[in-house]
């Protein structure tokens, strides 16, 4: 094709492009270039910035809600009333006083509210209750950081956060307050069942007494029911974990129904077993064995701390209790001839109280054998607690333990079966005399 031909056709073209269409105006060359020239530069200098759409929606929120609970608490002032505001009406009963504003903390912010008076009734509104500040499940959401273990520091930084303003310290101890009546109702509740494995535990925290930090006791006990469900079973202040204490507790134990009981897992505490001869005759004990290597372990060298351990474990790992005191009997000798006299003599007097849990059956052996299941509990109210520091008194100790122990039971841990019980129930597993019913264990 020629130069001309194609110089033709690019005329053409254009003449076809640049023609008019009806009913629009006509678009030249020159001014399509400038418009979008335009358009690119506008696309670069428009943005969005979320964070003034976020607050702009938040604050169209807000005041939707301001408006919403203003408009419910002057329906309920005309219902009062028996009439609407300048209204004439026969079934008047009472006539407004005008208003006063008050604040509320709501989920979705800071509102004012413009609170009805009337002359002669008082307006008891469902809307919200007298001389509160902050909505139900503000307040909730406050007492349930702080129980569950949230530092008063981060509480008001969250607090801050979400609705825009801080809530003291001690505005959340108040609203604590309220819940420490569910939580000693629930400290004290009826124990229903029976419980075929207990553990029990006390841990030590700080309390200020007379300008001193002193040491208190909690005393903590957790059973496992015929379904094979852990329960919390107490919690109880003791000025000490010695005999008077635990005979305290379980008292406190049995006098709300703890019944059923055939075997106890604790540490060797002062005072603690006889205590249980005292209150539960029929259950059998179970010493933590981790805490019994810990006791051998402290007559031991240094340098021989891990043959030991080894030599100790070899006896828990044998395959029944004749197996496991023939081993333990080795154990000894060969101490003795280590000149290990004193991890000799402790292994000689305490090795039949560990081994207790191998009359029970086989399938339990891991979960009875020590105290971990308290330790680990133990360490979930260490963590709580450990944001406090010293407790202005046992009391205050007392009662965010009993929180703190209330939270994790109605978790996955008090929800998840942690035994089958079936086993307990068939006769014949362990080579011993056991009663069905479970009160009972004859050795």
């Amino acid at each position: 094709m020629s130069s001309v031909a194609k110089s033709a056709g690019r005329t053409r073209g254009a003449s076809k492009e640049a023609r008019p269409v009806p009913g629009r105006p006509a678009v030249s060359e020159g001014s399509a270039d400038d418009v979008i020239g335009t358009a690119e530069a506008l696309s670069g200098a428009i943005r969005v910035d979320t964070e003034q759409v976020r607050g702009h929606l938040d604050e169209v929120v807000r005041s939707t809600v301001e408006q919403t609970l203003n408009q419910l608490l002057d329906e309920e002032a005309d219902r009062v009333a028996g009439a609407g505001r300048y209204e004439r009406s026969e079934e008047r009963v009472d006539t407004r006083a005008g208003s006063y504003r008050r604040k509320l903390q709501t989920k979705a912010g800071e509102v004012e509210l413009t609170v009805p008076r009337l002359r002669k009734l008082p307006l008891e509104t469902a809307i919200i209750e007298r001389y509160k500040r902050r909505e139900s499940s503000v307040e909730e959401a406050l007492i349930e950081m702080y129980l569950a273990g949230v530092s008063m520091r981060r509480v008001e930084d969250i607090t801050e956060a979400l609705w825009g303003t801080r809530v003291s310290a001690s505005a959340v101890s108040g609203m604590a307050q309220k819940v420490y009546g569910q939580i000693e109702s629930w400290r004290n509740r009826r124990l229903e069942g029976e419980f075929a494995y207990v553990y029990l535990d006390g841990i030590w925290l700080k309390r200020s007494w007379g300008g001193e930090v002193r040491n208190v006791a909690v005393l903590i006990a957790i059973g496992v029911d015929h379904e094979g469900y852990r329960e919390v079973l107490g919690v109880t202040e003791g000025t000490k974990e010695d005999a008077e204490s635990w005979r305290g507790f379980l008292r406190h134990l049995k006098e709300r129904g703890l019944t059923g009981v055939r075997l106890f897992i604790s540490d060797k505490c002062l005072g603690l077993v006889e205590s249980l001869a005292e209150f539960y005759p029929d259950a059998s004990w179970q010493r933590c064995v981790v805490h019994f290597h810990r006791n051998v372990t402290t007559a031991v060298p240094q340098g021989r701390v891990r043959e030991v351990a080894a030599m100790l474990k070899a006896i828990h790992a044998q395959e029944d209790r004749q197996s496991a005191e023939q081993k333990a009997a080795q154990v000894i000798e060969k101490l003795t001839v280590m000149k290990l006299r004193r991890a000799a003599e402790i292994v000689r007097e305490g090795i039949s109280e560990t081994l207790t849990y191998m009359t029970f059956p086989r399938e339990h052996w891991r979960c009875l054998r020590t105290n971990n299941p308290m330790e680990r509990l133990n360490r979930e109210v260490r963590r709580r607690t450990r944001v406090v520091g010293a407790f202005p008194d046992g009391q205050s100790a007392l009662m965010l333990v009993a929180a703190r122990l209330r939270h994790v039971a109605g978790t996955r841990w008090g929800l998840r079966r942690y035994l089958d019980m079936s086993r307990l129930r068939e006769p014949g597993l362990t080579g011993e005399t056991q009663e069905i019913s479970g009160t009972t264990m004859a050795a």
